[in-house]
């Protein structure tokens, strides 16, 4: 995500590496670079050059402190002002009405139905809300199939009326059938286009003008980046929508969407979300997004989505085992799910400042996983329990039953072994599982 803007950025910086002093001169070719990174990014030539003109009219009035050098000092003001053009502060879903109603907009193959069931999924286990799903896609029939199949993951009814080919009628119909049902969240997943199109245009805003929705969500795909925000602008002018998602931002994008969208529509982005699973959705916060295209890491949304998979008894217990030297197989496997459950690994490692720099060439599958749970899998209970037993012969037979070669095997038990130790030294020192704990909390 950003990596081409990320490096242009830091190569940009560089330019006032070693530089004592802030001077017009160092500034002007920063900046200049600057402009030409955010272009190369999908950035309008407009917005590119306003942004690059605040960046310098700050950085020439900043004094450098003795302990901040010239370019931390603009990597700050490029940071503040990033956050600044994607809307500052994070913008909040309106759900205080009961029954909420938010209508989904976007063209075909932004991402729409996925995005419904993932804030079907969000506002149900992060907001304890009772959401209902209604499949107001009288064009597409596989987008009712899709949103069925997405209800049933994640345990949220699907509203559908398959043989009525009116969207308007669908709507109300859903949104008696939520108040007899108790549901306090009603999301109305709508069609798409393959283009913005007056017949589109006209149905969306007769669902509007019938349900009067509490939200109006765009649904935009980043990968299409200066296209994304001028369809968005068409959209927000006949719908007026109160906000945006973006959507595929784990793809390959250059970012000119999420850096220009906000700025374009005056519309502030509320979600971000990548990948197919239903639990890879977040809210957008600007700053932390600034942070991340800097190479300046994410530490607050790495323990945002570490807290969601903490269970407290779960890690006192692990952290007795810790102090008593017990750690085993099944616990360093139960490890890895809640790890596996946080999201992508690439992005999640890419959070920890410092290290997304010196990931970006490697690639790191989301399976990178599977030949240590494969070798585990092999183990029986009595090996997992107890991984001192497992000798030369279990080893050949654990590398056979995973499909590895017994080099792996071996190299994976090492690993284990010391970071075993590490825990010993760990307890030692009285640190015990407290560090566990306190990422969790």
């Amino acid at each position: 995500m950003f990596e081409s803007l990320s490096e242009r950025l830091d190569s940009a910086f560089k330019q006032l590496k070693g530089e004592g002093r802030i001077s017009e001169i160092n500034v002007a070719s920063t900046v200049k670079e600057i402009r030409r990174a955010l272009v190369d990014a999908d950035v309008n030539y407009k917005i590119a050059k306003d942004f690059t003109d605040r960046v310098r009219e700050k950085a020439l009035g900043e004094k450098v402190i003795t302990a901040i050098s010239p370019g931390q000092l603009m990597v700050k003001i490029v940071k503040d002002e990033l956050a600044e053009l994607m809307g500052g502060t994070e913008a909040e879903l309106d759900t205080k009405a009961n029954p909420t109603v938010i209508l989904i907009a976007g063209l075909q193959g932004s991402g729409k139905t996925t995005f419904s069931g993932k804030l079907a999924n969000f506002l149900k286990t992060k907001k304890g809300k009772k959401p209902l799903l209604v499949a107001a896609d009288i064009y597409r029939p596989a987008a009712i199939d899709q949103l069925k199949v997405l209800g049933e993951q994640i345990g949220v009814e699907v509203y559908n009326e398959p043989e009525n080919k009116d969207a308007v009628k669908i709507a109300q119909n859903a949104i008696q059938h939520a108040k007899q049902q108790g549901n306090n969240v009603i999301i109305i997943d709508t069609a798409g286009r393959l283009a913005v199109d007056e017949v589109m245009m006209t149905e969306v805003a007769n669902v509007k003008a019938a349900v009067k929705p509490n939200e109006i969500l765009f649904v935009v795909d980043s990968m299409t980046g200066q296209d994304a925000v001028n369809t968005a602008k068409a959209f927000n002018d006949r719908l007026d929508f109160s906000g945006v998602v973006l959507t595929k931002l784990d793809g390959d994008t250059r970012g000119g969407a999420a850096l220009t969208i906000k700025y374009t529509v005056e519309k502030p982005i509320k979600f971000v979300s990548m990948g197919e699973k239903l639990d890879t959705l977040d809210v957008f916060y600007p700053e932390r997004m600034a942070q991340r295209i800097l190479g300046m890491g994410d530490i607050t949304t790495l323990v945002e989505r570490a807290q969601a998979q903490f269970d407290e008894e779960q890690a006192k217990k692990l952290e007795k085992k810790i102090r008593q030297n017990q750690f085993d197989f099944e616990d360093f496997r139960e490890q890895l799910q809640q790890i596996k459950k946080m999201g992508n690994l690439k992005d999640l490692m890419g959070m920890i400042p410092g290290v997304g720099k010196a990931i970006k060439d490697i690639d790191i599958s989301d399976d990178a996983f599977k030949g240590i749970e494969a070798m585990i899998g092999s183990m029986t209970p009595h090996e997992r329990s107890n991984p001192d037993i497992i000798d030369g012969s279990r080893r050949k037979r654990i590398a056979k039953g995973s499909g590895k070669n017994i080099q792996d095997v071996n190299q994976f038990m090492k690993q284990f072994d010391q970071m075993r130790q590490m825990m010993k030294m760990m307890n030692k020192f009285g640190a015990g599982g407290k560090g566990l704990r306190a990422f969790g909390r």
